[in-house]
Formats: C-alpha cells, structure tokens, sequence
C-alpha cells in the first residue's frame, strides 16, 4: 500500500515539478529517490544501478541514441546557420502567402523535420519568421503556437515511415523493423492528424476572427524577431533543399533498391552495404544526418568559413536533449523495479482487448506519465513488446501503432517539449495550452484509434 502512494506521490511530483519549470534532470532524480525509498528499493541500487545502468537506464539509453541525436543536432545547427531552413520557410511563405499562415506553419514545420532536423531548431527558424506573418494575418499567437507544434510534433515524429526521428528509430531498433515499417498505416494516421489538426486551428481563427480577437505581440516577441537571418544571407530555396533530399534520399534509397529486386546481399560491392542500411535502424539514420551535415558545408559558402564553429555548437545542443529524454528513462527505470508498475502491467495484459488496443493504451498511459512520447516509447519496447510479440502481433503493425500511440498523451501539461515551446514564444498554458491539447492530444489519440483498426485489418 505504501509502495502503490509512494508511486504515485513520486509521479504526481514529477509532473508538478515539471509544471513549475524545474530542471528536469533534478525533477527526475527526485521522483525516482521518492519511488525507491516508498518502495524500499533502496537508494543505493535506484541511483546507481536501476535509474542510470539498468535495462531503461538514463545511461543505457543515452549510450545506444547517443551517436543519433549527435548527428541530428548537428545537421538541425548546419541547417540553421547556412540560412536554409530560413530559406525554405521564406519559400513556402511567398507561395502560400500570410492568408494561409497556419498552413504555411504546419508545412514548414513538417518538412523540415521529417527531414531530420530537431524540433527546438525547427521552432526557433519559423518563430522568428512567423511574427511578421502573424502581424500581417492578424493571427492569434496561440494559433501560430498550435500550428508549430502540429507541424513539428505530431505525424512527422510518429506516423510517416522513413522519418528519422528518434520515435521511429526506437520502435525499429527494438522490433528489429525499418523505418518505413506500417508504412500504409502511418500515411493514414498522419493523414488524420494533419487533417484534423488543421481543421480545428483553421476553425478556431474564424472563430477568433469573429470575436475579435487578433495578435497581440509580447516581450519575447521583439526579440525574436531581431534573430530572423538577413535574406541576402540565405541561399535559393531550391539549393537550400539538397541536404533534406541528400538525408531522406539516403536512408530510403537501399530500400528501394532492394525492394525493387535491383540490389542483394550478393551483388558486388553494393549489395552489402544495402543489406548494412537496411539492418542498421539507428546507424544508418545517423549517417545520413552526417552526410546532410557535410552536403550543408558543400552546397553553402557562407557556411564554410564557420563550419567548425557549427559542428561544436552543434554537437553542445545534443547534450541536453539526450540527457532530458534519458533522464525521464531513468525515471522510469527505477518506476519498472515496483510491484505497482508489475501490477500494472498485469492489468493491462489481462484486459479482454485486442492486443494492439492494449498496447496502445499502456503505451499512451506510460507517455503521459513521463512527459514523453521518446520515453514512453522506449519504456514499452523494453517491458511490454516482446509479450505482444509472442501473442501473434505483427512487428511491423506493433512498430507503427506503438509509435503512433506515444504521441498522444505525451503533451499533458507536464511535458518538457510543451514548457519548452510555451517559454520560447513567451506564453503561458492558461493562453496557448488548449489548442496545444487539441492538436497534439486530441487529434493523436483519434489518429492511433484509426490506425489500429487499419492495422488490423492490414495485419
């Protein structure tokens, strides 16, 4: 009984801590010291076994994503400081123009990360970018926010095969899948998050339109907008796409060419190395960033002369991404060692429910609970996948619903990538967070009850 409240007092403390801006690495350290002293784990073997070395160790995770979120952050940075990511945000913007600027938001803000580069680089462009057009379309400031975050957050990170996002590296290195795995079922999830998120902010600005309610510019404002880059520093638009092209292009074209019949294992000089591609779910991916990285300093003049400096200030931006999700892990880590979360898990597999429908609700209830659709996720793959697997899941379906199901109940208030953005565009929840909840809760959760049903056909 004790042990079942400390659990839930070490929960209810990472989330009101979370809300209150504290550090997430402090935040989990704290939680996992309530949840093992409650459960008598012990304080040495939680802080220096289960929440940094074990199975879902900070540590652990860190160690075996390390090498993806380095290149991610790296080429996210080149992105950034070449002026491209500026440049396709300012192309798409001349195409669609300032009536349409939460599709231009949404667009950006997909195209840009399926195309491997991070959220937080992805946010801090279009922000910038995004003031001028929310001026122009008197637009509220809270739809711009739930526009980004529809963008950047929902069907890119979970749903569209190929992506290199870490959601969908996770699911595949643990299933022993690819990304492209459910790929009919992602297209058909993403359709339905793209559609229906657009549909209710596109709604909301009529609305707001009617009560008169407009943009209203803030301190943060201000100075973000000093950060737009200079147009005469970015390059075309159409050059500014060859890194995307050159990262997507590289991890989907051994698939391709295998599925096609034109590459095997046997074929001289190529063969392995598709075969490499196609069984390296994390290498892979991260070598492809690598590669835009370097097509970054090839294609960019401007960028050369600080290539090094971005590569560094790259490489620092990947430390505290990787040590936030890993900290949530290891939050999760030390939670796995309770008969509480044992009890749990019992309960899930012993609900009267097809198996994909269970999965997806452990998974979404394990997401909400750390904040995190990245930890949620890596935290079912190591204590529930192989259980569904055995139960005649296919792991394709199970890559892609597991996947798709983590990016739902992940952006509770709590979440750290909600604060984040919230800070970065000076708002506050009680200002920004419904639409927020509308189109990164609401709208995934009805996406994954589509794409069981599909996968279950399908599969």
């Amino acid at each position: 009984m004790i042990g079942n409240l400390g659990l839930l007092l070490g929960l209810a403390a990472l989330i009101v801590m979370a809300l209150r801006g504290v550090n997430i690495l402090i935040s989990a350290l704290l939680a996992s010291l309530i949840v093992a002293v409650t459960n008598q784990i012990g304080i040495a073997p939680a802080l220096l076994q289960h929440f940094p070395f074990g199975p879902l160790g900070a540590f652990s995770f860190a160690g075996q994503f390390f090498i993806l979120f380095l290149t991610g952050a790296i080429f996210g940075k080149m992105m950034a400081a070449s002026g491209a990511a500026a440049a396709i945000a300012n192309a798409v913007i001349a195409w669609l123009g300032a009536s349409r600027t939460l599709l231009v938001t949404v667009l950006v803000c997909a195209l840009l990360t399926y195309g491997g580069v991070v959220v937080f680089v992805v946010i801090f462009t279009m922000y910038p970018l995004g003031i001028a057009l929310m001026r122009e379309a008197d637009l509220p400031k809270r739809l711009f926010c739930g526009a980004a975050a529809l963008g950047a957050g929902t069907f890119t990170m979970t749903a569209l095969p190929g992506t290199p996002s870490v959601h969908n590296v996770i699911a595949a290195s643990a299933l022993g899948t690819d990304l492209f795995a459910g790929a009919i079922v992602g297209l058909v999830g993403a359709a339905v998050m793209l559609g229906g998120g657009l549909f209710y902010l596109e709604r909301q600005w009529r609305l707001a339109h009617v009560r008169g309610e407009g943009y209203q510019p803030n301190q943060q404002d201000a100075a973000m907008e000093k950060m737009s880059p200079d147009a005469d520093d970015m390059p075309d638009w159409r050059l500014a796409l060859a890194p995307l092209v050159t990262v997507l292009g590289t991890i989907l074209l051994p698939r391709l060419l295998t599925a096609a019949g034109l590459v095997a294992a046997e074929t001289p000089l190529v063969g392995g190395l598709a075969a490499f591609a196609n069984s390296q779910p994390i290498v892979w991916p991260s070598f492809a960033l690598l590669l835009g990285a370097l097509a970054c300093g090839a294609f960019f003049p401007s960028l050369r002369r600080r290539f090094m400096e971005a590569l560094g200030s790259g490489a620092n931006d990947a430390v505290m991404p990787l040590l936030n999700t890993a900290a949530v892990i290891g939050f999760g880590g030390v939670v796995t060692q309770t008969s509480g979360f044992a009890g749990f898990a019992q309960a899930v597999m012993a609900l009267d429910l097809p198996p994909l429908v269970s999965a997806s609700l452990s998974i979404s209830v394990v997401s909400g609970i750390v904040g995190s659709a990245s930890g949620g996720l890596q935290i079912f793959m190591q204590t529930f996948a192989e259980t569904y697997i055995a139960q005649g899941v296919a792991p394709e379906a199970l890559h892609r619903v597991a996947a798709i199901a983590s990016g739902g109940l992940d952006s509770l208030p709590h979440s750290g990538a909600v604060i984040a953005m919230l800070t970065i565009m000076g708002l506050r929840h009680a200002e920004a967070y419904r639409d927020i909840f509308v189109v990164t809760v609401l709208v995934p959760l009805l996406a994954a009850v589509v794409a069981i049903g599909l996968a279950m056909v399908v599969y």
